[in-house]
């Protein structure tokens, strides 16, 4: 078999003739690219809705709507009137996963650690759980717990109106955390510091007699 050597494939290389660019010219029907500008459009759909007046109702509606829910939160779901009083004790110690470290890079506390929040801080004042649309639950609460200190936690009802109406700060247990954290099912409810446990009970109040 004859062999070609790369000497003599040069001047078949160069004997080759160069491909060459050609203009085919326009090949059916061409538009020009044209695309409406977002950021213009969304000006455009805003000026009107402020002149037909949509933003001014749709503030005012926001307005109205966070007012309402100021005054009346969402209550919590999923919690009855306690039928009977039951209590039990809750640990609040917890293990720390890592390492807990100064500004410096010192460790304060290692990884593995049990801490109890109560040996450094205590519970001064009880934590009272009740419906704001029982008056007999905020009659009871205001009776046993009606100091100043006392936290009365409302999962129901609107603390405004019952600031105002009872002259006692109540506040609001938003979104049911404290009362899944305790595991609490039914109201009134209490959590009291005892020693290095927290005490739970729910309450059962006595049922008022039918007036004649």
């Amino acid at each position: 078999m004859r062999k070609i050597t790369l000497t003599a494939l040069v001047p078949l290389l160069l004997a080759a003739p160069l491909a060459q660019a050609r203009d085919y010219g326009q090949q059916g029907t061409v538009w020009p690219v044209v695309e409406p500008d977002l950021l213009a459009q969304i000006a455009e759909r805003l000026a009107f809705l402020d002149r037909s007046g949509a933003i001014a109702r749709l503030n005012e509606d926001l307005k109205r709507r966070t007012i309402a829910r100021i005054n009346r939160p969402t209550p919590v779901e999923g919690l009855g009137l306690a039928s009977a009083t039951r209590s039990w004790t809750f640990d609040p110690t917890i293990t720390v996963g890592a390492d807990l470290k100064d500004d410096k890079g010192r460790v304060i506390i290692a990884a593995g650690t049990r801490v109890n929040p109560l040996d450094t801080v205590s519970l001064r004042a009880p934590l009272v759980f009740l419906d704001g649309d029982v008056g007999t639950q905020v009659d009871w609460a205001l009776a046993r717990f009606g100091g100043p200190a006392a936290k009365l936690i409302l999962t129901s009802g609107a603390p405004l109106e019952l600031m105002k109406a009872r002259q006692h700060r109540f506040w609001f247990d938003q979104g049911g955390t404290l009362i899944r954290h305790f595991g609490i099912r039914a109201l009134p409810a209490t959590v009291e510091q005892k020693g290095r446990v927290l005490v739970v009970t729910e309450q059962a109040l006595p049922r008022r007699r039918p007036t004649a």
